[in-house]
């Protein structure tokens, strides 16, 4: 029987175990500060994210790197800015998405941006993520995190930073790892595929080739109990000031990623190694009405094989192992130049933003037998280069108790592709915003939001193709645009603070993936072909948050969120309106007691409701009601010393957060056609013990 969460617990919902501090919301984004001080379950930053943010649902891959939903938006739907720098990852199947390239305990504070109000950034259609990352002080100055937890996990980060009225420098090191977690079951994340192996053979429906992919998706026995991954990263920065006005930023991080696994993915990724170059230039006060110019040139490059060596698939029988491996690569160069000027009381922003994106994969097949399935070096994307080129504008004004913000961006982008199969396309796109907001006195205002923004098509999308040759995507899409209407009210007080937000979403041309989009080889398995489509649809919904001053010790965080997503018409060969990745009815609350100076105690409950508004067409299955219980200690014994002691999901509870949309290639789960589900961690305890001088 499915759990019924209580409609108190529903009616409010919070701020989810402090993982980071909620510093202040507006129409167009959330602010959240404190984020490396309070990392302290894994460097995670999509976990912290997703339970900090009532926007934002986690999607469950793995026990580290896991993606992000923004009002059920995902992939290139939503944007990823470090420091400026636009971030990509190089998994197709999204094994290393762009928040996994930045760790928790390098950042200063996190802006996330819900609905199409960024013109700045290439590809904020329906919302993004602006990571800020500390920065050098002049002052010498340090931190070292020592952290431990359940399933031997294990972490120590350290950062320096110090230099004088000339140069600044700062330097921060981490290194983490850890075993597989288990579930409330008790079962690791190998005996989760090793279950699902068994209920698909045992199921009277399942096909001799669902039986036999399950099968081949468990881990060899020497493999099962591996570690979950181990990720290292540094991060380096020198400012540099030139002249009074005028200062060099450099900037530089380096992530090395080795062994992660994906459980429910036919492939775990062998190793994931990312790097983040900046440049900056940054000239204050130029003229009393010219307030800045920042000129910035970066660059990104990830290296992600992934591959099924540590699989049944590949386990050795009567002839040489087969191994099968995706090598992928991206690297994006970019430029962005930003003029701020005040011009009579008006704050204007111009800008111009270039970039280019080459992404490049082959397949390879270590067998030494003939014939092999395919030539190595088949190409799953085959030097597909995007190039963006855009002029953007922003203006501010206030008049009395009315302020508002409007912006516009021009881009032009064109993607080539490698093979002269498929073709080459062009695309263009206003995006333009106006944000209201009126201050009724000081304590209560409203605000309103209209936006209109644009995303082209990603390689993937366009010219992807499967290990038989099969060409997964689609080279003639549009490109997706997004209307948007966002409508909220803030009330604040001394003893409470209240924000209701609702917003409106039309999505025209939306990329969606059809699993009913077929070609049969000729041996006779049907493989996708031509799987994504342009559609029509609508995203609508509601996020309160709340915090209540019950005493001078004593405060109440609550949060909650609600959406709905429909197509506009059911797809070619389908029936089914839900849209998928649309998460339920969900929320959270938590009492926080500081019971001595910098030194808080906390008890959170998070919920969600059935996730029973499924596309089932396209994969996704229903999933239970849950919720989990998490508590916290976090004891200051002096400004400089601070102890952390934890425990989430308190009662061991068995569930699944995220759920399963046929755009991921997952691991077969039996006859029904639905594929296997990861289940959340258990009960999971934690300490971490900072020190700073």
């Amino acid at each position: 029987m499915k759990k019924i969460i209580p409609l108190s617990l529903m009616a409010v919902a919070s701020i989810y175990a402090a993982e980071v501090k909620l510093e202040q919301i507006s129409i167009e984004s959330t602010i959240l500060t404190e984020v490396s001080q309070n990392a302290q379950t894994s460097a995670d930053l999509a976990q912290a994210l997703s339970t900090s943010v009532p926007s934002i649902d986690l999607s469950r891959r793995s026990a580290i790197a896991n993606d992000i939903f923004i009002r059920g938006q995902k992939r290139d739907n939503i944007s990823i800015e470090v420091d400026g720098t636009k971030v990509c990852g190089a998994c197709p199947n999204r094994m290393d998405p762009p928040v996994s390239h930045i760790l928790a305990n390098q950042i200063e504070s996190i802006e996330v941006i819900e609905g199409p109000y960024d013109v700045t950034n290439f590809g904020t259609m329906s919302g993004g993520v602006k990571v800020h990352t500390k920065k050098p002080s002049e002052n010498f100055s340090g931190e070292l995190n020592l952290g431990a937890g359940s399933w031997k996990y294990g972490k120590i980060g350290a950062t320096l930073s110090g230099g004088n009225d000339r140069v600044r420098v700062l330097v921060s090191a981490s290194t983490e790892s850890s075993d597989q977690y288990e579930d409330g079951n008790g079962d690791t994340m190998a005996e989760q595929v090793k279950n699902n192996a068994a209920a698909t053979a045992a199921n009277p429906n399942s096909t001799p080739m669902a039986i036999a992919m399950a099968k081949g998706a468990q881990y060899q026995p020497q493999y099962e109990d591996m570690e979950a991954y181990s990720k290292m990263s540094v991060m380096a920065k020198a400012f540099v000031t030139i002249t009074e006005n005028q200062e060099l930023r450099l900037a530089v991080t380096a992530n090395r990623s080795d062994d992660i696994l994906y459980p429910n993915s036919k492939m775990d990724a062998l190793y994931d190694d990312s790097n983040i170059y900046s440049v900056e230039y940054n000239v204050d006060g130029l003229t009393d009405m010219y307030k800045n110019m920042n000129i910035q040139v970066y660059k990104s490059d990830v290296d992600h094989p992934m591959g099924t060596d540590y699989r049944m698939s590949s386990a050795p029988k009567d002839a040489p192992p087969k191994v099968m491996t995706n090598w992928l690569t991206t690297d994006m160069l970019g430029v962005k130049l930003k003029n701020d000027f005040d011009i009579s009381d008006y704050q204007l922003l111009i800008g111009l933003d270039a970039s280019e994106r080459k992404w490049d994969g082959h397949y390879e097949l270590n067998a030494n037998t003939n014939p092999t399935p395919f030539p190595n070096g088949r190409k799953s994307i085959d030097d597909s280069v995007t190039t963006n080129m855009a002029i953007f504008a922003q203006l501010e004004k206030s008049y009395g108790a009315l302020s508002f913000s409007m912006g516009a961006r021009f881009d032009s982008t064109e993607i080539a592709n490698g093979s002269d199969t498929e073709q080459d396309n062009d695309y263009t796109g206003v995006n333009a915003n106006l944000v209201t907001t009126y201050n009724l006195n000081r304590d209560n205002k409203l605000f309103l939001g209209f936006g209109q923004a644009n995303r082209v098509p990603d390689a993937r999308e366009l010219y992807f193709r499967g290990s038989m040759g099969n060409l997964v995507g689609t080279d003639d899409l549009d490109q997706v645009t997004n209307r948007e209407i966002d409508l909220g009210y803030e009330i604040s007080s001394d003893l409470f603070k209240l924000k209701i937000k609702g917003f409106y979403s039309m999505l025209s041309d939306y990329i969606y993936y059809n699993t009913k989009n077929k070609t049969t080889l000729p041996n006779g398995m049907k493989v996708a072909q031509n799987s994504f489509e342009n559609i029509d649809a609508t995203i609508y919904g509601t996020e309160i948050a709340a915090s209540v001053y019950a005493t001078d010790d004593i405060t109440i965080d609550m949060s909650m969120s609600y959406k709905v997503g429909e197509k506009d018409e059911a797809m070619n060969g389908q029936t089914d309106t839900d849209l998928a990745d649309i998460a339920p009815l969900r929320g959270n609350i938590e009492v926080n007691y500081e019971y001595m100076n910098n030194s808080i105690a906390t008890i959170g409950i998070r919920a969600s409701d059935a996730w029973e508004d499924i596309d089932s067409d396209n994969g996704e299955q229903e999933l239970d009601a849950w919720t989990t219980i998490d508590m916290k200690v976090k004891h200051s014994f002096n400004k400089n010393v601070q102890f952390t002691l934890g425990v989430n999901n308190l009662l061991d509870e068995t569930y699944q957060a995220s759920n399963t949309y046929a755009d991921l290639i997952l691991v077969t789960a039996g006859g029904s056609g639905d594929v296997m589900l990861m289940n959340e961690p258990g009960r999971y305890f934690y300490s971490n013990l900072d020190f700073k001088f």
